[in-house]
């Protein structure tokens, strides 16, 4: 940043977040304040938040980036969003209401027993440290050459910041919190469009002009060939995906519970889930619009490390290069905002499932109040830290963490298939169940590490055919597969019943 006005937008921001998050630790002294904030939330806040997690600085970054080099293809992965929110309003939050569990996974155990409900709680937890490490590696890259600051100072400062609110306020510092910093995502996105569209020679029709001439609003090829990025292809896989986050993330299925109301946790589905393809493409159309702007200038891409040649790094020069002043310090609010919105979320839905499908389940079942309060804490805390931890380690083995990011991914694609068959297959038991998954998570982790380096050469002719994005897909059709073709054959007795019954039974 180059004006102290930009800095002062930046830090008023900065310290009103962790103001905001603190405000509330007199509301979060007991286990069902930081892990629910006793379930009176409106729906608009709750949606909000949603929409906050969603979108991380993955997004925030990756999506400009995506458009300036390529076209729209990734605006495909919303047009999913729709029918994942239908779904999630239809079946599962009623079913997540109904429990009242602020555990997501806690239906797995009743409904294929304690080895499910272990199992995908594992797998979350080690997602979420993916996920912190990758967020905080990634706001670092990028904050450094905006700020001028070290990378590792960066990561160590949002990673404590964050832990700090989200460990003394709890999940409703975490709403709150994510409400303000969508608010702050929305106007930097738009100052970022508006600045784009007045500074471009010619106008905003030139950058129509331009984009359109080039293909820029393509939103991929519609042929049937999966091993592209297709159209189907980025369809099918935002469908899982979108279907995993609405339907089974902790993230998202904590705040469901902190809803006021059915009616509550339902608007705030469709309100996250909506209010994300505007915003999405309103990212890609930065890109577009960056493509436009560079394309008969590229002497202007040239930063203080010389010329700008990953299409990532566009955004964030024209974040320093070419806006005006305090609107720079904005823009880098919200690229701070995105990935702290996602991280504030994963620790403290962390904690909650250590703390009640862990420590409870397993350890203590009879723990008293202030023994769950210093759970939650010292998750909370721990969580935090080896997520800066694993951001820090990402900046020098970058390559092994990205290797531990592919097999997460594994793992997930394995919880989806795993509820999506509680879920379809009414005769689906343990066996058949955990039968199903091992295959899933075999053929999902077959696809995922044939495609690396890590791949070894003598089986090249065993490498997945498929494009990466098929992956989950693949893996999760497999799991419901197999999961119905062995309920048929295994012994099977009529008590239980899938979630749907149970959703049904329980009206």
């Amino acid at each position: 940043m180059h004006t102290t006005l930009d800095f002062v937008v930046f830090f008023v921001y900065l310290g009103a977040v962790v103001l905001l998050g603190c405000s509330f630790v007199r509301r979060s002294r007991s286990t069902e304040e930081f892990t629910a904030a006793g379930r009176r939330l409106p729906g608009w806040a709750v949606g909000l938040s949603i929409f906050g997690t969603y979108v991380s600085s993955i997004s925030f970054l990756a999506y400009p980036g995506k458009a300036y080099s390529g076209n729209w293809n990734a605006f495909v992965f919303s047009l999913s969003l729709p029918v994942a929110a239908w779904i999630a309003v239809r079946f599962f939050v009623p079913l997540y209401r109904r429990v009242g569990a602020v555990s997501a996974y806690k239906q797995l155990e009743d409904r294929f027993g304690p080895w499910a409900r272990v199992y995908a709680t594992c797998c979350y937890l080690l997602t979420q440290i993916a996920r912190v490490a990758t967020i905080l590696y990634l706001v670092g890259l990028a904050l450094s050459p905006l700020l001028g600051w070290d990378i590792k100072s960066l990561i160590l400062v949002s990673g404590g910041l964050v832990t700090i609110y989200t460990l003394l306020g709890g999940i409703e510092a975490v709403i709150w919190t994510d409400v303000l910093q969508s608010l702050v995502l929305g106007a930097g996105m738009i100052a970022s469009v508006v600045v784009l569209l007045v500074r471009m020679p010619g106008g905003p029709q030139a950058v129509f002009s331009v984009a359109a001439g080039e293909g820029k609003f393509s939103l991929g090829s519609f042929s049937l060939d999966f091993t592209e990025s297709t159209f189907w292809v980025v369809l099918l896989y935002g469908l899982v995906t979108n279907l995993q986050n609405f339907g089974i993330d902790q993230s998202y299925v904590q705040r469901y519970i902190t809803a006021e109301s059915d009616k509550a946790a339902r608007k705030s589905v469709w309100l996250g889930a909506l209010l994300y393809i505007p915003i999405s493409a309103i990212l890609l159309f930065i890109g577009t619009a960056l493509f436009a702007f560079y394309r008969d200038r590229p002497e202007l891409l040239v930063g203080p490390q010389g010329p700008i040649t990953k299409a990532d790094g566009v955004f964030p020069h024209f974040i320093v290069a070419e806006l005006p002043p305090g609107v720079t310090g904005l823009l880098i609010a919200a690229v701070l905002a995105a990935a702290m919105s996602s991280v504030d979320s994963s620790l403290n839905s962390s904690a909650t499932l250590i703390l009640s499908d862990l420590y409870k389940r397993f350890l203590r079942p009879r723990a008293g109040e202030r023994e769950e309060m210093a759970v939650l804490y010292g998750a909370t805390l721990l969580w935090g830290l080896v997520g800066t931890a694993a951001a820090l380690a990402m900046i020098r083995v970058k390559s092994a963490l990205e290797a531990w990011w592919n097999l997460a991914g594994v793992f997930s694609g394995g919880m989806v298939g795993l509820f999506l068959l509680g879920l379809i297959v009414r005769r689906a038991r343990s066996l058949s169940a955990a039968l199903a998954t091992c295959t899933g998570v075999i053929l999902i982790l077959w696809m995922s590490l044939s495609q690396t380096g890590l791949w070894p050469e003598f089986a090249a002719h065993l490498r997945s055919p498929f494009h990466k994005f098929m992956t989950t897909v693949i893996g999760t059709a497999a799991i419901l597969c197999v999961g119905f073709v062995l309920s048929l054959l295994l012994p099977w007795k009529r008590n239980g019943g899938s979630f749907l019954d149970r959703r049904v039974r329980g009206r």
